[in-house]
């Protein structure tokens, strides 16, 4: 096992997209682990300098990087090597820290989950306190962070093209799962050879949902290992927490992502226990949990979360 350190810098960043033929910006081998540096937001959402620490690189992507916006800036892809169609991939994330004293929101109008009550962009910078790790609110209240990334993705089947980082999709990306924090692992099939993952769309703190388009926006640092997975197949995000099983669906309908969730956790819980469909239905409904991941990226999202002690017990 290695490690590797891959800053941010406009060599290593893309913006605002996922493409299949994004050329690796780091090669490792499965088992290999990972610091990833990243950064977050336009130009216009850069608080005041002589206030707040401004990562150095920020300014170079700024300048040199191109554009798919709205979208994200993310750090990638890493190649991982013998990686092929129809393995999966297994993120164990290690580690997140703030790489920065500041966050950012925003509303626009025509966006998020109440898009005709809210007529008016309103941006705010939110001071972020490492050592009490808190971010202070325009009326006072320190609230809680807990950073995770929004984005983590593999690249998609060539087929698709260049697609919007906005969009969550098989290949995961714009997830914003809040339980994706350290100690938690995150398993995407592959759909490219060496699986070329990339992250960013860091978040200091975000609600289930998400409902005004954004969280505390902010630049994470992350520490991953990579092991690749050719003894599990499943055509959708999976997660684990050290307490629970998470399944993940995403699609425009909220109702078809809460369906596609439920099938796949009937799936898992007859992998990992062996229960026919019938008796693993009626467990959903008697343990399971349905949560909104969030509704406001084109595609909505609901991950649906079963305690292992309830799957082994």
């Amino acid at each position: 096992m290695a490690h590797h350190y891959l800053p941010a810098s406009p060599k290593t960043c893309h913006w605002g997209f996922f493409e299949a033929k994004l050329r690796p910006v780091l090669r490792i081998a499965s088992g290999d682990e990972v610091t990833i540096d990243t950064v977050s937001g336009s130009p216009e959402v850069v608080p005041d300098r002589t206030k707040f620490h401004i990562p150095p690189e920020l300014d170079a992507i700024h300048a040199e990087n191109e554009r798919m916006l709205p979208g994200h800036i993310l750090t990638g892809p890493i190649a991982i090597a013998d990686a092929e169609p129809g393995d999966v991939l297994q993120i164990d994330i290690l580690d997140i820290r703030l790489r920065q004293d500041w966050g950012w929101n925003v509303i626009r109008p025509l966006m998020g989950t109440l898009p005709e009550d809210f007529p008016e962009q309103r941006l705010v910078n939110i001071p972020l306190d490492q050592a009490r790790m808190t971010g202070r609110m325009p009326w006072g209240l320190d609230l809680p962070l807990k950073p995770f990334f929004g984005v983590m993705g593999v690249s998609p089947p060539p087929a698709w093209g260049r697609i919007s980082s906005l969009v969550p999709r098989a290949m995961g990306g714009n997830i914003d799962l809040k339980e994706l924090v350290p100690g938690t692992t995150l398993f995407l099939p592959v759909f490219v050879p060496d699986a070329m993952f990339s992250c960013g769309d860091g978040h200091g703190a975000q609600g289930d949902g998400e409902v005004c388009v954004t969280a505390i926006e902010t630049a994470l640092q992350g520490r991953f290992r990579f092991t690749l997975r050719k003894d599990l197949r499943f055509p959708t995000p999976r997660a684990e927490t050290p307490t629970h099983y998470i399944t993940m669906a995403m699609h425009p309908d909220l109702n078809r992502c809460a369906e596609n969730a439920l099938r796949d956790m009937i799936v898992l819980l007859g992998e990992q226990r062996g229960l026919s469909r019938e008796d693993a239905y009626m467990l959903c409904s008697l343990a399971a949990d349905l949560r909104v991941t969030q509704t406001v990226n084109g595609s909505k999202g609901i991950h649906c979360m079963i305690e292992k002690t309830i799957v082994h017990g």
